[in-house]
């Protein structure tokens, strides 16, 4: 067993080009050797922010090492996967961190062929099991069924009817919706589209509760309570993807070069590492920038990134939030970070900028000792990606983690756009769209190498980044007139319609039957 956890490690970190993790492939020919000694549970999970399931699912199992075996026709888009772990215990570990997942219940009964052969195969489940199932049956255990649809609504009184079927339940205990002793889910999954849905449910699942996922955690840091906040602080929700992605463990040290108000820091935070970070605006920093919720003229005098960290009990893991420009870098070659996670701004609602450099003084400048505030010059996009992978692979620890978003126009979807570096490997790539014409990728990659030879080794083509911001304008501007266009063509059509019908358009400009005009 322990030859197959060191085999499961490494091939965890073989990801294709595309970005896609191919770690399931992996699992399915070790599973071979070990199938017999897992469990089947099921992962029920929140349908939102689809894409970043796998990604996070694949750090977790490697943070805490365990192995997870999923079937051939494993569908990651469904709300429900059903994998194979060793023990409860893995599977508390597993939703112990994870912001994707509801929930995490042993599976005892399991089929795409209807009600009738669910029933059959709960039956034999619970037959075959008898002993080592009887503890959860017995007189002083209190009981809770959960029924739960996806894609159709079902009443409670449909609800209850479900439950009425499954009598043959031999549970002896007193029914407690609130704190259970046993906690069963009975779920149907009547498929993704509500366009179509079919007759049958396509699967019902039936299992005993494990454990819930830390969803609690994205309430607990929400924005709406948050002491200090800024135009651009990340939702909670994807902050604590962006740590699980990292692999952000307690004691770790995690830095983010373009902090903010901080939202990453906190998020790292609450997994216990150490925080620090870096930003060029000196108001941010310092909380001093104009406020962002409505109302509020003024902000106050404590607001800060520190106030944020001790708001939620970490200001101990706070090392401190630096006024530095990233295009110069004044971190010395031999600091090491365990994670670097970061969102850059693009140049839509935050500026790219840097320290302009000018290597002449002009004869108007002021004096050597008068105070200067020093000028800045935008920051090409490109340019900002080198330096991220070039830091990040000087500074990041062998096998730690870089986790930042990545600007895309959705047309460039197919386009070999993404920035590459030798000593860092991409091992998630998942796209959050923001309209219907751009989306921003988040970006995944860990440290492979320190070759000093490969550490400006850096690829990326420009002619599509170098000039997003215009293109994303541009686009916009023409997406704006194609709206109004299909706006106006359908308001002619209206016209035309309003007409056939005998309509006549008033000085009101309203069409109404010559009978109904207000002088008739």
């Amino acid at each position: 067993m322990f030859v197959v956890c060191l085999r499961e490690k490494r091939q965890l970190r073989d990801w294709d080009a595309t970005g896609t993790h191919v770690f399931q492939r992996t699992r399915e020919r070790v599973a071979e050797t070990m199938s017999s000694t897992l469990k089947k549970y099921v992962l029920w999970f929140a349908q939102e922010h689809v894409d970043f399931r796998q990604a996070e699912i694949a750090s977790l199992l490697r943070i805490w090492n365990i192995q997870m075996e999923t079937p051939a026709d494993h569908n990651p888009e469904r709300p429900f996967w059903v994998v194979g772990l060793q023990n409860d215990e893995a599977a508390r570990k597993l939703a112990s961190r994870s912001m994707s997942l509801r929930c995490i219940f042993e599976l005892w009964a399991h089929s795409n062929d209807g009600l009738t052969n669910f029933h059959q195969a709960l039956r034999q489940h619970i037959e075959s099991n008898a002993k080592s199932l009887a503890t959860h049956f017995e007189a002083n255990k209190s009981f809770k069924i959960t029924v739960e649809t996806y894609n159709k609504h079902f009443s409670q009184r449909e609800k209850v009817a479900k439950i009425e079927t499954m009598q043959y339940l031999p549970v002896e205990g007193p029914v407690n919706l609130k704190t259970p002793d046993v906690h069963y889910w009975y779920i149907e999954f009547w498929g993704l589209d509500p366009m179509d849905v079919p007759e049958q449910p396509y699967d019902v699942l039936f299992g005993r509760w494990v454990a819930d996922g830390k969803r609690d955690m994205i309430n607990e840091i929400s924005l709406k309570t948050r002491k200090f906040i800024g135009n651009t602080s990340m939702d909670p929700q994807l902050s604590l993807l962006m740590a699980n992605q990292g692999l952000v463990e307690s004691g770790h040290l995690v830095f983010d070069p373009f902090a903010g108000s901080g939202s990453l820091l906190v998020a790292a935070a609450k997994f216990g590492a150490y925080v620090a970070g870096a930003d060029i605006d000196y108001m941010i920093v310092h909380g001093k920038s104009k406020p962002t919720r409505v109302n509020q003229k003024v902000r106050e005098k404590d607001e800060s990134i520190y106030a944020n960290l001790q708001q939620y009990g970490c200001g101990g893991l706070f090392v401190d939030v630096l006024i530095a420009d990233f295009s110069r870098s004044i971190w010395a070659d031999s600091i090491v970070f365990d994670s670097i996670i970061t969102d850059p701004p693009y140049g839509i609602r935050e500026a790219t900028e840097r320290i302009e450099f000018k290597t002449q003084r002009r004869a108007t400048a002021m004096t050597e000792d008068a105070v200067h505030y020093p000028s800045t010059s935008p920051y090409q996009l490109c340019q900002m990606y080198k330096d991220l992978l070039q830091f990040s692979a000087r500074h990041l620890k062998l096998g730690g983690r870089l986790v930042c978003w990545f600007p895309m126009l959705r047309k460039d979807a197919d386009s070999d756009v993404l920035p590459r570096h030798k000593c860092l490997q991409l091992v998630a790539n998942s796209e959050q769209p923001l309209s219907g014409y751009s989306s921003r990728r988040l970006l995944t990659y860990e440290k492979v190498s320190d070759s000093e030879a490969d550490l400006g080794a850096f690829e990326m083509p420009a002619t599509v980044v170098e000039n997003f911001r215009e293109r994303y304008f541009t686009q916009l501007a023409e997406d704006n007139g194609t709206r109004k266009e299909r706006r106006l063509e359908l308001r002619e059509v209206g016209r035309k319609e309003a007409k056939k019908r005998g309509k006549q358009q008033q000085p009101d400009g309203k069409w109404r039957f010559p009978q109904d005009a207000p002088d008739a």
